[in-house]
Formats: C-alpha cells, structure tokens, sequence
C-alpha cells in the first residue's frame, strides 16, 4: 500500500483545523492561563515555580484533550455529513489511506500547539530563571528550565495521540455526540486503572474485583503518560518507565489504528 495519498489528506485535515479557530482560542486561553500562574506564583512565596510549571503543564494536557476531542470526533462523521466521502472514496485511495491521513493530521495539529504552549511555558520560566537571584534559586528543588520538562510534555503529546486514535475509533461508526462522550469516558477511565486493577481490596464482590482488573488491561491506562507531579517537585523519573510508557502507547495507538480500519472497510455508505 503505498502511503503517498496520506500525507495530502493529512494536510487538509491541517488546513482546515488552522481554519477552525477552536484550537486557537484554546492555544490562546493556555497561554493567557500560564501568564496568570506566574502573577499568582508571586503571591505563594517560595512555590511560584511549581505553579508555573503545574498549571503550565495541567494546561497543555486538558487543552490538547479540547483539540482531540472537538476535531477527533470529527474526523470521518463530518465527512459523511457532508457527503465528500463519496468522492473521497471514488479516488485512487484505500479506506485505510483515507484514515491513516486523517489521524496523522490531527496528530501534526496537536504538535503544533503543543509546541506553541511549551514555548510560552518556556518563555514564563526563562523569565523567571534570568530575574530571580542566586539565592532564591537555591531554594527550588528543580532548575526553572529543567530538561525532564521535554519528558513530561513528551508524555503528554503521546497520550494524546492516544486518546485521538481513541476519538478516530468510534467516529467510523457513531455520531459526534456519542464519540465524544465515550473518548471523554475512556480518558477518565484511563486515569484511574490502578484503581479498577486493586478494586477488589475495596469492595467485597469477588465478580466487581475480577470485572474490574479485567477493565484495567482492556482500557487504555493513560496514568502511564502522566510524570507532572514528580516532575513539577524535581523528583526524578526512571528511563524504563518513559521507555516503557513510550512503548505502551505506541502499540495501543497502532492496535486503535487497526481496529479502526477493520471497522472503516466494513462499513457500506451506500
């Protein structure tokens, strides 16, 4: 399969996200809240730093999920709505093309902001790493522009190319609506699988116990992606553990692609 007709779609999906101002506005409103941790930083007196960097990365994480969700869920429904698909599909291009094209899209979309928030981010904490004395800055338990930052924001795009793959998956086959309230449900979910693998030891039904480590290998366990806390407080994260969040996402991001293009081949638009 030659993966040529990928990256124009791709491209499109681009253009017409940079069209859309929704991820702008939310690019904006990051960047205007990452200004604001730092007005609110000088208030708390020794922990501004964490602030900044809390919120900072809090910020990319919960706007690129925004992004994901308002054009992943989007992705083909719009498509079928509109009734391009149908010419779409009458070119030389395999349903699969048409998907990969779509997601890959997406993912430069979020790259994209997420980059423009880091840099700000970086901007915030440059200021602060070139204003503050020596002395103050004995007193952080990271530097301000600390390089596992690039680890911490990494694991965030990851997740959130999951969580599009997650978005792309069930709008081959339900409504917006519905997309996004199950992508939206799966990214709670996703947070707390520690806690549906060790249900048992919190209530008394044997069955809730085994359906429950059973959801937790099912669902996606997007706890893996998330190193903000012991990042913001300097403490340090072990390089198999991103190697291994790294791999996880990767495979799961490719089994949802997979899934996806069974589903997509299956469907008749007639």
């Amino acid at each position: 399969m030659s993966p040529s007709p990928v990256f124009p779609i791709a491209a499109s999906v681009f253009r017409e996200s940079v069209r859309d101002r929704v991820p702008y506005n939310l690019v904006i409103f990051a960047i205007l809240l990452m200004g604001a941790s730092y007005l609110l930083g000088q208030l708390t007196a020794g922990q501004e730093l964490k602030i900044i960097k809390d919120l900072g990365l809090a910020a990319m994480s919960m706007f690129g999920l925004f992004i994901a969700l308002f054009i992943g869920i989007g992705l083909v429904s719009k498509e079928v709505e509109r009734r391009s698909i149908y010419g779409l599909l009458s070119k030389p291009i395999s349903r699969a093309q048409f998907l990969l094209g779509k997601y890959v899209g997406l993912v430069v979309t979020l790259v994209v902001n997420v980059g423009v928030m880091s840099v700000a981010l970086y901007a915030v904490l440059g200021y602060m790493a070139v204003t503050e004395s020596e002395d103050f800055k004995r007193g952080w338990e990271a530097p301000a522009l600390d390089p596992m930052l690039i680890v911490a924001i990494g694991l965030i795009l990851l997740g959130l190319m999951l969580v599009t793959a997650i978005a792309l998956l069930f709008s081959t086959f339900s409504s917006p609506m519905v997309s996004a309230a199950t992508t939206l449900g799966l990214y709670v979910a996703g947070h707390f699988s520690d806690d549906l693998r060790h249900l048992d030891q919190s209530v008394d039904s044997r069955v809730a116990g085994v359906l429950g480590r059973l959801l937790s290998y099912l669902l996606p366990d997007l706890s893996v992606f998330d190193v903000k806390a012991r990042v913001v407080h300097g403490l340090p994260v072990p390089f198999d553990e991103v190697a291994w969040a790294v791999g996880y996402g990767l495979v799961y991001i490719v089994g949802l692609l997979a899934v996806s293009i069974l589903i997509f081949n299956r469907r008749d638009f007639k």
